[in-house]
Formats: C-alpha cells, sequence, structure tokens
C-alpha cells in the first residue's frame, strides 16, 4: 500500500517546501488553555461600557438582533409587494 492509498485527513497534512506530504501530529496539549478561567454568566451578562468582553458579547448580539430584524423587514415588504 503507498501513501496515495492511505486516507489521510486533510487538517492532518502539511506540504513542505519541496512538495512532499508529511502526515503532522494534531494532539491537542490540555496545557494550552491553562491561563483561562471560566467566568460566570452574571459577569458575561453585566452591561459594561468600553473595551470589555462584556460590551463584545453585547455587540455581537445587538449586531445579530439588527441583522435578523433587517432580514425579516425585507423578507415581509418582497412578500406584501406581490
Amino acid at each position: 500500500m503507498t501513501q496515495f492509498d492511505q486516507k489521510i485527513d486533510s487538517e492532518s497534512i502539511q506540504v513542505n517546501a519541496q512538495g512532499n506530504v508529511q502526515k503532522v501530529d494534531l494532539a491537542i496539549d490540555p496545557g494550552l488553555d491553562a491561563g483561562t478561567e471560566d467566568v460566570p454568566s452574571s459577569e458575561l451578562n453585566a452591561w459594561r461600557r468600553g473595551i470589555t468582553p462584556q460590551a463584545e458579547i453585547w455587540n455581537g448580539r445587538l449586531a445579530m438582533l439588527g441583522l435578523s430584524v433587517g432580514i425579516g423587514v425585507l423578507l415581509l415588504v418582497r412578500i406584501a409587494s406581490h
């Protein structure tokens, strides 16, 4: 069996400078997230101003709400115009 007969996951291969394909070990190191800690949901939902994670969360939520309302209005206008 050649290397081309083996099924290789596309995320686990790497092509070097000479064009040779090499399999890469993608084992996840549990120590990589050692600096992160869980934040309680009450802290994430806090209404904080400035450049904070809470402001980014609310920004994303309100952006999705605005996008949904905008698409809904466009669909209603399109349906009503026929």
